[in-house]
Protein backbone atom coordinates (compact mmCIF):
# COMPACT_ATOMS: atom_id res chain seq x y z
CA UNK A 1 0.00 0.00 0.00
CA UNK A 2 1.27 3.78 -0.87
CA UNK A 3 0.07 6.59 0.91
CA UNK A 4 1.41 9.83 -0.10
CA UNK A 5 -0.31 13.51 0.59
CA UNK A 6 0.57 16.36 -1.33
CA UNK A 7 2.95 18.96 0.22
CA UNK A 8 5.03 21.62 -1.38
CA UNK A 9 8.32 20.12 -0.02
CA UNK A 10 7.28 16.74 -2.42
CA UNK A 11 7.72 19.08 -5.49
CA UNK A 12 10.35 21.35 -7.49
CA UNK A 13 10.21 25.09 -7.08
CA UNK A 14 9.06 25.65 -10.47
CA UNK A 15 5.74 23.14 -10.09
CA UNK A 16 2.73 24.77 -8.83
CA UNK A 17 0.62 22.76 -6.43
CA UNK A 18 -3.70 22.59 -6.99
CA UNK A 19 -5.34 23.56 -4.38
CA UNK A 20 -8.95 23.00 -5.62
CA UNK A 21 -11.03 21.05 -2.93
CA UNK A 22 -11.79 18.31 -5.26
CA UNK A 23 -8.03 17.63 -5.20
CA UNK A 24 -7.27 14.29 -3.67
CA UNK A 25 -4.25 14.56 -0.78
CA UNK A 26 -3.99 11.53 -0.11
CA UNK A 27 -4.78 7.60 -1.18
CA UNK A 28 -4.36 3.89 0.37
CA UNK A 29 -5.01 0.84 -1.23
CA UNK A 30 -7.37 -1.84 -0.09
CA UNK A 31 -8.12 -5.35 -0.46
CA UNK A 32 -10.60 -6.05 -3.69
CA UNK A 33 -9.06 -3.41 -5.59
CA UNK A 34 -10.50 -0.67 -3.65
CA UNK A 35 -9.02 3.03 -2.45
CA UNK A 36 -9.40 4.93 0.37
CA UNK A 37 -9.14 8.69 -0.95
CA UNK A 38 -9.16 11.78 1.09
CA UNK A 39 -9.25 15.16 -0.54
CA UNK A 40 -8.16 18.56 0.52
CA UNK A 41 -11.45 19.48 1.80
CA UNK A 42 -11.37 16.81 4.40
CA UNK A 43 -13.71 14.49 2.57
CA UNK A 44 -13.03 10.88 2.83
CA UNK A 45 -14.58 7.77 0.60
CA UNK A 46 -14.02 4.82 -1.50
CA UNK A 47 -13.41 4.39 -4.57
CA UNK A 48 -14.48 0.55 -5.69
CA UNK A 49 -12.58 -0.15 -8.97
CA UNK A 50 -13.08 -4.39 -9.00
CA UNK A 51 -16.14 -4.29 -11.65
CA UNK A 52 -13.71 -2.45 -13.68
CA UNK A 53 -10.94 -4.11 -13.37
CA UNK A 54 -12.10 -7.69 -13.54
CA UNK A 55 -13.97 -6.29 -16.92
CA UNK A 56 -13.52 -7.45 -20.43
CA UNK A 57 -14.23 -3.57 -20.89
CA UNK A 58 -11.23 -2.67 -18.74
CA UNK A 59 -9.10 -0.97 -21.14
CA UNK A 60 -5.84 0.45 -20.06
CA UNK A 61 -6.56 -0.42 -16.54
CA UNK A 62 -6.99 -4.33 -17.19
CA UNK A 63 -3.21 -4.09 -16.20
CA UNK A 64 -4.58 -2.94 -12.83
CA UNK A 65 -5.88 -6.48 -11.90
CA UNK A 66 -2.66 -7.73 -10.80
CA UNK A 67 -2.78 -6.77 -6.99
CA UNK A 68 0.95 -5.91 -6.94
CA UNK A 69 0.52 -3.23 -9.49
CA UNK A 70 -2.83 -1.45 -8.15
CA UNK A 71 -0.85 -1.26 -4.70
CA UNK A 72 1.58 0.97 -6.72
CA UNK A 73 -1.21 3.92 -6.35
CA UNK A 74 0.21 6.94 -5.70
CA UNK A 75 -1.01 10.38 -5.39
CA UNK A 76 0.28 13.01 -7.88
CA UNK A 77 -0.66 16.91 -8.22
CA UNK A 78 -3.89 15.98 -6.66
CA UNK A 79 -4.90 13.37 -9.00
CA UNK A 80 -4.78 9.25 -7.85
CA UNK A 81 -2.11 7.58 -10.42
CA UNK A 82 -0.42 4.68 -11.19
CA UNK A 83 2.91 3.68 -12.72
CA UNK A 84 2.47 4.22 -16.38
CA UNK A 85 0.10 6.99 -16.42
CA UNK A 86 -3.14 5.77 -15.91
CA UNK A 87 -4.98 8.02 -13.81
CA UNK A 88 -8.80 8.65 -12.56
CA UNK A 89 -10.43 12.37 -12.51
CA UNK A 90 -10.60 13.47 -9.07
CA UNK A 91 -13.54 16.32 -9.69
CA UNK A 92 -16.01 13.19 -10.92
CA UNK A 93 -14.54 11.15 -7.99
CA UNK A 94 -15.20 13.83 -5.34
CA UNK A 95 -18.77 14.33 -6.96
CA UNK A 96 -19.59 10.93 -6.62
CA UNK A 97 -17.96 10.35 -2.93
CA UNK A 98 -20.21 13.38 -2.05
CA UNK A 99 -23.23 12.41 -3.22
CA UNK A 100 -22.72 8.36 -2.59
CA UNK A 101 -19.93 8.06 0.07
CA UNK A 102 -17.85 5.72 -2.66
CA UNK A 103 -17.61 5.63 -6.36
CA UNK A 104 -18.21 2.46 -7.76
CA UNK A 105 -16.38 2.03 -11.33
CA UNK A 106 -17.46 -0.55 -13.83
Amino acid sequence: MCAQAISEENCPPAVIVPRSPWRVASVEALPDYRLNVRFLDGMEGTVDMSALVRSADAGVFAVLADPLRFAEVFVELGVVTWPGELDLAPDAMHAEICAHGEWRLS
